[in-house]
């Protein structure tokens, strides 16, 4: 069965712009993706928000998974701080499975975003999670949490987005994507509190 190892940020103290912080969104990003993920049959291992990075690496290698997959949000440094705007895909420098993962995330996430010209795909040698786990890794930038335009679009879009990363993830491994009903408008849909608690997935 394809597998995945879900990583969304467990840095509670990068404040988004609108209110909340980076683990907050991306594990909304996370919760959104779970019903995608059992609909088309993949299996999934997700990061506790208490874990350390070293402990995420470890449970990643565990087990065996196809894709390991961080989910994160930049800032703009200095004088460009409130300015930057996009979608950053980075894969680890030479891996060639993680080089294919990243071109179909990319031209995906391209088809949804606002400005197709702002997603950008790039390598790294350096974020431990890239170079240390077992499994073809990626780490997907949604956004800018200092810039009020970014926040927003995530925040109205949080089940495009899941769904599209989702895909993704289905196109890589080679699994049919399977569809599945969007939650009511309004609805309660994502169970992160925001709390660090130990939870099961």
């Amino acid at each position: 069965m394809a597998s995945v190892y879900l990583s969304p940020s467990v840095d509670d103290q990068q404040v988004v712009i609108t209110g909340g912080n980076e683990e907050e969104y991306m594990n909304m990003v996370a919760d959104a993706m779970i019903p995608y993920l059992k609909a088309s049959g993949i299996s999934f291992d997700r990061n506790d928000p208490n874990m350390t990075v070293s402990q995420i690496i470890e449970q990643s290698n565990s087990k065996y998974h196809d894709l390991h997959l961080i989910l994160n949000m930049e800032s703009g440094v200095g004088n460009l701080a409130g300015l930057m705007r996009g979608i950053n895909v980075i894969h680890y420098t030479g891996s060639p499975g993680g080089s294919v993962a990243a071109r179909v995330f990319y031209d995906n996430l391209k088809t949804i975003y606002p400005d197709p010209n702002l997603v950008t795909l790039s390598s790294d040698r350096l974020n431990p999670q890239l170079r240390d786990t077992d499994a073809a890794a990626l780490m997907v930038d949604l956004g800018y949490r200092d810039n009020y335009t970014d926040v927003i679009w995530l925040q109205n879009n949080l089940d495009t987005i899941a769904k599209t990363l989702v895909m993704s993830i289905a196109e890589f491994l080679g699994v049919p994507f399977v569809n599945v009903q969007t939650p009511t408008a309004g609805a309660q849909a994502y169970s992160y509190s925001g709390i660090k608690q130990a939870r099961t997935w």
